[in-house]
């Protein structure tokens, strides 16, 4: 029995709107059973029939994946290479994920080997 799902300790595979499309249409247009194709594909059946299930109800726009994957700030990575433009997304990103760690009670001191989270009022944790 092959391995499903991603090896241990790698990332979760990414499935583009077209992967999942052709992959669904081996099952409604060739009428493949959906365990024989997620065998073939490297998904699980669960996946699979719920992918099914979107593009019945939805058609292709049920297939589109809801989030990009990975990290927002990583485009911003060449620091001295960003545009003007570049820069001032990246800064309001930042502020922006300050913002949010404010809202839930904590923030991030320093950076690097010092980095400390701070929660609450007199409680931190060295990171």
């Amino acid at each position: 029995m092959s391995n499903i799902g991603r090896p241990k300790g790698g990332k979760n595979r990414y499935w583009s709107k077209e992967e999942k499309l052709r992959i669904v249409k081996r099952v409604t247009e060739d009428l493949s059973s959906t365990l024989q194709v997620s065998k073939e594909e490297n998904i699980s059946n669960g996946m699979l029939n719920g992918w099914i299930k979107k593009y019945l109800e939805l058609g292709e726009i049920g297939l589109q994946n809801s989030k990009k994957p990975g990290n927002p700030l990583a485009k911003y990575s060449r620091k001295k290479q960003l545009t003007d433009l570049e820069k001032l997304e990246y800064e309001n990103m930042k502020l922006r994920i300050e913002n949010e760690r404010l809202k839930k009670g904590y923030f991030v001191k320093g950076g690097g080997k010092q980095k400390e989270l701070i929660i609450g009022k007199n409680k931190s944790i060295k990171l």
